[in-house]
């Protein structure tokens, strides 16, 4: 789950990390009264969306007078951002953050991620505050500190100086640096998240740490222990199918292919996804049933691959173990007699009930495409929608 800038800062303040004063403004009526409140004299007012590249696409705007700055968060209601993390629709701008302007010396990137090859947190730092880190580790890794903590001992005096000393701090920046990093370390456990970025993290002109952009994502498996946490999801930011799919327990994540995968198993799903690019093809979704998957759910699945318009196809791969292909078979029909089949379907059972789940769908009536194994049932699907290679 992601969490809006203005939230992501009040969590990190609560671990004693450093942030600029600024409020969240819910509508443009209430933009007047928190740029009263906060005072100026220069003001920073910036859109709150999923996604990074608010800046590059006029998201960010540093106002001078109460009156530009109030103009200028009333006006971003309603503009749609269109960045290189929301892909070309863009996604609209229903919050807005305001802040006070502060004296910036210097930019820098740091930040905390899961490092899957030790399962501990890995902490991270840069110079090239302001870029992309995506585009640091491509272009110039050798920029990118890291330092990987112990879960037993947590951070290090020793590892905050060397991402400090790393980034080329002094004086007062580098007694910030050293309470800093304990802290995000300690805002990752404390709060199950899986991904923390400040960037930037700014000296300031007295030679202060600032956090001046947050980002975060949490771990949605915890957030039963978080219902603070839980509470700042925003549903107007995601996928309305993706907020379909979680309701029935369901791993569904919408792609921009055309061929709708129904998969148990994540593994199972990506090996799907990608044979299906091998052949030629694009997925449209990645969608996990998982294993205890009810009639309904697979139901339920079914209807959400079909609703989306790019699906010209669909590819239902099933490897039976606690899964029963004789459930898959019996959601596929129920789903189908609902709402129709007008797209190509490839269906693969292989495993529990596999004999039974065949018959059923033999006996539906429908127009189904029956595959041999994953590399046929690929082949077919592509075929069928994308026409002989």
């Amino acid at each position: 789950m992601n969490i809006h800038e203005y939230q992501a800062k009040v969590v990190l303040a609560g671990y004693g990390v450093a942030v600029a004063k600024g409020w969240a403004v819910l509508s443009p009526r209430e933009a007047k009264a928190t740029v009263d409140a906060l005072g100026g004299p220069v003001w920073v007012v910036k859109a709150q969306i999923h996604a990074g590249g608010r800046g590059k696409a006029g998201g960010v705007k540093l106002c001078r007078t109460a009156e530009e700055a109030i103009a200028t968060a009333e006006d971003m209601f309603g503009q749609v951002l269109v960045t290189h993390q929301t892909g070309p629709a863009g996604k609209e701008v229903g919050r807005v953050y305001i802040e006070e302007c502060c004296d910036i010396a210097n930019e820098l990137y740091v930040g905390a991620v899961i490092d899957r090859a030790t399962g501990r947190v890995a902490l991270m730092a840069s110079s090239e505050g302001g870029v992309e880190i995506e585009q640091v580790a491509a272009e110039t890794p050798e920029k990118i500190i890291t330092v990987i903590i112990d879960p037993v001992v947590g951070c290090q005096p020793f590892q905050a100086r060397k991402l400090a000393f790393g980034l080329g701090l002094s004086g007062q920046a580098v007694k910030d640096a050293l309470k800093l990093f304990p802290a995000l370390y300690d805002t990752m456990l404390g709060t199950d998240a899986s991904m923390l970025e400040i960037n930037p993290l700014v000296v300031t002109g007295d030679d202060s740490l600032l956090a001046l952009d947050a980002k975060m994502n949490f771990d949605d498996n915890a957030l039963y222990r978080h219902p603070e946490i839980a509470e700042l999801r925003d549903e107007s930011e995601e996928d309305p199918a993706e907020r379909r799919a979680a309701k029935h327990e369901l791993n569904y994540i919408k792609l921009d292919g055309s061929i709708g995968c129904m998969v148990n198993g994540a593994g199972l799903a990506m090996a799907t996804m990608d044979i299906i690019k091998l052949h030629g093809g694009a997925p449209a979704n990645f969608l996990d049933v998982g294993g205890g998957a009810t009639r309904e759910r697979v139901t339920e699945a079914f209807k959400i691959i079909l609703a989306d318009s790019n699906v010209k196809g669909v590819l239902v791969n099933i490897f039976g173990g606690i899964m029963r292909c004789n459930v898959i078979a019996e959601g596929i029909t129920a789903a189908a007699r609902e709402i129709g089949i007008s797209v190509p379907l490839v269906v693969r059972l292989e495993g529990t009930n596999v004999n039974e789940g065949k018959a059923i769908l033999a006996e539906s009536g429908f127009d189904i495409i029956s595959a041999d194994d994953l590399d046929d049932a690929a082949g077919k699907v592509v075929a069928a929608v994308e026409g002989p290679s």
